[in-house]
């Protein structure tokens, strides 16, 4: 087990090299730099530019070496701590995604909760009454948080709390506390407003997940060793719980390396609609402006967020099923 992990964690290493090298490719794209997104922004504008300052910059922030070198310079940095300049910002990466970060993760936690704390039960009732009422109206809901794009709801329900209730849902805390340091105050504010986001991006993961809990749970329930458990007398909660629930498990366990950041990515448009200081905007912005370092940084962070992840899921798969175990999971 301790060679499969040490051969892992060392796999990650040319994963996560060979990834950040694609990001700065994608990066690269696009025409131009952010200097001449900023020269155009400025001549929309009606404003003049300095070339000699544009020129200075470019020669300031290495824009002037060949692609190759800022990407060492780039990953060089980033292994010693040092995330780049922000030039939309005009602050260090690390001062820019500060209180956005921890704020994506508090965000990103809560819906993962959530989405575990419904999709579970549900999931086990919809499975276990099969063509029941409230099977067919479990499933109806499932379909409905399945067909509905996130950003929509959160429209739906940004119109009806301004008509029903004359107030606004946007935001994640009060305005009143933006940019202010952190207190309990400013903590319970978060909490107040952090229910929404949490079900307007929970919504369709939860509903995903309850379909594959019910498909995977029914596909169990007929299987062999569960009519030997019934006809040996076991409890049908015991049974339930102990075996086919169990096994049904692994999917959940294999979608962790996926889970996060696809919530991190699949938040950016509901984050814009519903005005959250979250990473999603932040980084939307960067991609438009091409601002490179902020860009790429955030990449970066889903990129590795996914490669632990998927480490994370092989390992408790290894340590959930006995079956992986038995083929021959922690030699490979």
């Amino acid at each position: 087990m301790l060679s499969y992990i040490v051969r892992r964690i060392l796999i990650m290493i040319p994963t996560l090299l060979a990834i950040s090298a694609f990001v700065f490719l994608i990066i690269e794209l696009p025409p131009g730099d952010y200097f001449e997104s900023y020269i155009a922004e400025l001549q929309s504008q009606g404003e003049s530019v300095d070339p000699q300052k544009i020129e200075f910059l470019r020669q300031e922030y290495g824009f002037d070496k060949s692609a190759v070198e800022r990407y060492f310079i780039w990953l060089f940095g980033m292994l010693q701590g040092d995330f780049g300049y922000s030039f939309e910002h005009r602050l260090p990466v690390s001062d820019v995604v500060g209180d956005t970060l921890y704020l994506t993760s508090l965000v990103s936690f809560t819906t993962i909760m959530f989405t575990w704390i419904v999709a579970f039960p549900i999931g086990l009732y919809s499975a276990t009454h099969q063509y029941s009422w409230g099977d067919y109206g479990l499933s109806f809901l499932g379909f409905i948080g399945l067909a509905t794009p996130n950003f929509l709801l959160a429209l739906v329900m940004l119109y009806f709390a301004k008509v029903q209730f004359g107030t606004s849902i946007g935001g994640l805390m009060d305005e009143s506390f933006i940019s202010q340091p952190w207190s309990m105050a400013k903590f319970m504010s978060i909490l107040e407003h952090l229910w929404i986001p949490v079900i307007v991006i929970g919504t369709s993961g939860t509903a995903g997940m309850i379909r594959r809990l019910r498909a995977n749970l029914l596909d169990e329930l007929e299987k062999q060793y569960v009519v030997t458990g019934r006809a040996k007398g076991l409890a049908p909660l015991k049974l339930l719980l102990k075996y086919p629930f169990r096994m049904s498990l692994n999917f959940f366990i294999s979608d962790i390396g996926s889970l996060l950041p696809s919530i991190i990515s699949s938040a950016t448009i509901v984050a814009v609609v519903i005005n959250l200081p979250t990473t999603g905007p932040m980084l939307l912005n960067a991609l438009k402006s091409q601002d490179m370092y902020l860009a790429g940084s955030f990449l970066m962070f889903l990129a590795a967020l996914t490669v632990v992840g998927v480490l994370i899921s092989d390992l408790a798969l290894v340590m959930l099923d006995p079956r992986i175990r038995l083929q021959g999971g922690t030699n490979r």
